[in-house]
């Protein structure tokens, strides 16, 4: 069996007062790299205790960067000057709270962002709203933790110094 589950997400583009590097400082101040052979050599022990005190230690602010690419080096090849990186950012134990009612959910799980320079001149935050995407599975529970991941990221971007889309502020 197949199926298509058409649901609406929110891209929220977030446009920054300050230089691309001084965004791109900003959060990865806020949100720091996961070491991976850490991470796998405290998934190994097979205590659960304590990779839910590891990723609370690496996650001050709810989420940790997983994964990075900065496309400059490839782009700048076809003449492009406009910078761009994307990010995975996420926090597995709170990944853990979608997965066991479908696993499905690591589809969208670490959560991508971006921050990129325009040719008008603003340098811009962007996110795809977690409750829009998580929301498309149709379970309340998971559904849930979306809205508890909109209410992390209103965090994160009044930390970063940048406006709040009304969207991700809850009633």
């Amino acid at each position: 069996m197949t199926q298509a589950v058409p649901h609406l997400v929110n891209r929220l583009v977030i446009d920054a007062e300050d230089s691309f590097d001084d965004v791109r400082r900003r959060y990865e101040s806020l949100v720091p790299a996961i070491d991976f052979a850490e991470l796998t050599e405290v998934v190994g022990t097979g205590d659960l205790a304590a990779l839910q005190a590891y990723v609370a230690a690496h996650t001050p602010h709810s989420f940790a960067i997983y994964w990075t690419l900065d496309p400059m080096p490839v782009m700048r090849l076809s003449g492009h000057r406009l910078r761009a990186v994307t990010y995975m950012m996420g926090n597995n134990v709170i990944a853990e709270t979608m997965f066991r009612h479908d696993p499905g959910t690591i589809l969208y799980a670490p959560l991508r962002t971006a921050i990129h320079e325009t040719a008008s001149g603003p340098v811009r935050f962007s996110i795809d709203q977690p409750s829009t995407k998580f929301a498309g599975f149709g379970d309340p529970r998971i559904a849930e933790v979306g809205a508890q991941l909109d209410a992390k990221v209103a965090e994160l971007l009044r930390l970063m110094a940048l406006p709040v889309p009304p969207e991700l502020i809850t009633a």
